[in-house]
């Protein structure tokens, strides 16, 4: 097979297969997060003949039309970009059929309805935030660290019907530090899942990848038993505890209650930050606490009472201590460390 060596500045020389890489990939995606996954396959290569975005939106004070980060990366590299309102509109389908795309990938992006998930030749793959089948849903990375998980990971999947439940491609795990927020979840993981995407295409496209069901990794029995021979070496975090769902999160999820351990709230805040951060209530105004210390000692005063000694330090306590507050934003203030938020401060 015809080989070429293609140079990167940032990767370096690579092998290049002419066949490999003339594969026809569609990219769908629209946040930050997904960028790293597009800018993964371009500089790996790959020939992404279209990017699928959302369209553009008014935002802030002036209603100036905002545009997605993959868009303005997909412009920014010469990509063509399709924007629909709805992922069934006529005119659309069209388009994406033009496209000849022999396969589609999705990161960050809506629920594709089948008609488009089922248009290409080799199907649809997408990059979820989580170990599947765990942490199913719209928020893996803040309910995996609101839970208190000490791990997480990436999991390269094929769509299907059902939201999240195809067969799993590729996985890579990593840990989760104890003080770690879900932005600095976020930001490590949007690295490691767009080395995990481009190794999932590579497989793909030289059909070397093995799908697994997940109905057969939640079959406790079945995976007991593959991970207890010693001759088995899976890619697959085999967890037998009962699914952890990833719901969309709401204005009560960030409600703290000061009634709860220290590790929890704990949990919580750093669960919830940067955005859209957990909240308590000063002085009849929203308080976002984004960022936290665990003190556990035996409390003093009830749950949620403050102290503060208006200079350096201000605590809420919980069931079993005191949660120390760092990084907070009032309500109709910017974020600040919790100092420069006293020296300014007049408690009432």
């Amino acid at each position: 097979m015809l080989e070429y060596q293609l140079k990167n500045k940032e990767t370096g020389p690579a092998t290049f297969n002419l066949a490999l890489y003339s594969l026809r990939i569609a990219f769908m995606g629209t946040p930050e997060f997904a960028v790293s996954s597009l800018d993964a396959l371009i500089k790996a290569g790959y020939n992404v003949v279209g990017v699928v975005t959302a369209p553009d939106k008014p935002a802030g004070r002036g209603m100036k039309m905002n545009e997605s980060e993959v868009k303005k990366y997909a412009v920014e590299h010469g990509l063509k970009v399709l924007q629909p309102e709805k992922l069934k509109n006529p005119e659309f389908l069209e388009e994406l059929k033009v496209l000849n795309a022999d396969l589609q990938v999705v990161v960050a992006f809506r629920m594709l309805p089948d008609l488009v998930w089922n248009m290409p030749r080799m199907g649809t793959i997408n990059l979820h935030g989580s170990l599947l089948p765990q942490y199913r849903g719209a928020a893996p990375i803040n309910w995996a660290v609101i839970n208190g998980e000490k791990e997480t990971g990436v999991t390269t999947f094929k769509l299907k019907h059902e939201i999240d439940t195809g067969n799993i491609l590729l996985q890579e795990s990593f840990p989760i530090n104890d003080d770690e927020t879900a932005g600095e979840v976020h930001d490590k993981m949007k690295v490691i899942g767009a080395q995990l995407l481009v190794r999932t295409v590579k497989g793909l496209a030289e059909g070397t990848l093995k799908e697994t069901p997940q109905s057969s990794i939640v079959n406790s029995e079945w995976s007991m038993e593959i991970s207890q021979r010693s001759d088995t070496h899976s890619p697959f975090t085999f967890d037998h505890s009962p699914l952890k769902h990833a719901p969309k999160l709401s204005t009560e999820t960030g409600k703290i209650d000061f009634s709860k351990s220290v590790e929890v709230v704990h949990n919580l805040i750093r669960g919830l930050s940067p955005s859209p951060g957990a909240f308590t209530f000063l002085d009849g105004k929203t308080l976002k606490i984004l960022k936290s210390e665990k003190e556990i000692s035996t409390p003093k005063s009830l749950a949620g009472q403050l102290e503060t000694d208006q200079k350096v330090f201000l605590k809420f306590t919980c069931a079993n201590g005191y949660i120390h507050v760092k990084e907070l934003q009032l309500e109709g203030k910017k974020k600040m460390k919790v100092e420069d938020f006293l020296r300014g401060y007049r408690f009432n």
